[in-house]
């Protein structure tokens, strides 16, 4: 599979084409900032990518509007009475500073922050950040365990981390998933979209018409499921 990358320029856009071993153009536009990869085949006449894409530039236009019309959260101080959400809850931050050991617990509709005196914004953002990912690793392996069964996959490692465009990544070769940290603060019901949509791609690496067809057989409100988490507000 060629990584060459070309440009199509149409108005004042400048969109990269990746040249892969398939049989149909396919025009991708990612959140949040409505990045566009056009995906061709190997042997594509540029002219002809250039009309396909000129034909879908309305559709392209639209999707990165919507993405740019997207709530976003405000940057976070990490002070008291500072509103953070878990699992799609709303919950008001509470800073305490002692001379004990930095942690985080939830309390009623608090979550309660314990740093030691003086401790900074990014002190504190990093405790927030490492209590992220513990709570996503614990909760990811019952649903991965879960679509493992019903798509007849092994996942071999899953890794959570900051991403920047993608709610998940799929690594079909070596059975890796990775799920974005971001996910921990939406509802458990929309992780386990991205699961069984990064789980999908074990069988049907691409987003063709396969995979589709798979993702929509065992979880037929994909749809709704995506639309809903795309509308929720981003970092």
């Amino acid at each position: 599979m060629s990584d060459a990358r070309e440009h199509i320029r149409i108005d004042e856009l400048c969109l990269p084409v990746r040249r892969k071993a398939i049989k149909h153009i396919h025009i991708a536009v990612y959140p949040p900032d409505g990045r566009v990869l056009i995906s061709a085949p190997l042997e594509k006449r540029p002219e002809v990518i250039h009309a396909f894409v000129l034909s879908r530039l309305g559709w392209i236009r639209d999707k990165q509007e919507a993405f740019r019309r997207q709530p976003r959260e405000s940057a976070r101080e990490f002070l008291t009475r500072e509103t953070h959400y878990l699992w799609g809850r709303r919950y008001l931050l509470r800073v305490e500073e002692q001379a004990a050991r930095p942690g985080i617990e939830l309390r009623h509709d608090e979550i309660v922050l314990t740093v030691r005196p003086g401790s900074d914004r990014q002190c504190r953002e990093r405790i927030m950040h490492e209590w992220h990912k513990r709570l996503l690793r614990a909760a990811l392996p019952p649903l991965i365990r879960q679509w493992e069964a019903i798509l007849d996959v092994t996942v071999n490692a899953f890794f959570v981390q900051r991403m920047k465009t993608r709610w998940g990544s799929c690594t079909p070769d070596r059975g890796y998933v990775r799920f974005n940290t971001e996910l921990v603060k939406k509802p458990k019901d929309l992780l386990e979209y991205v699961v069984a949509h990064e789980l999908c791609h074990l069988r049907e690496p691409r987003h063709d018409e396969r995979y589709y067809a798979l993702l929509g057989r065992h979880y037929p409100r994909w749809r709704q499921a995506r639309a809903d988490l795309n509308a929720l507000p981003v970092a």
